[in-house]
């Protein structure tokens, strides 16, 4: 299992997909900020969001 980094609330809060510019939700066990909208997951790496649409995970329904 990946070791989890404490990433800043307050960061999350403003972050907002760059496709669909649609508020996310974190999922801490995954360590990704996942858009509903847009169908996507953004990876969290080493408490950093990494905000670009060609790293962000497709989400299947």
């Amino acid at each position: 299992m990946a070791s989890t980094v404490k990433t800043d609330p307050k960061l999350l809060e403003t972050l907002v997909c760059p496709l669909t510019r649609s508020t996310l939700s974190y999922d801490a066990d995954k360590q990704e900020l996942v858009s509903k909208a847009a169908g996507l997951a953004y990876p969290i790496r080493n408490g950093i969001p990494v905000m670009l649409i060609d790293e962000a995970r497709k989400i299947e329904d």
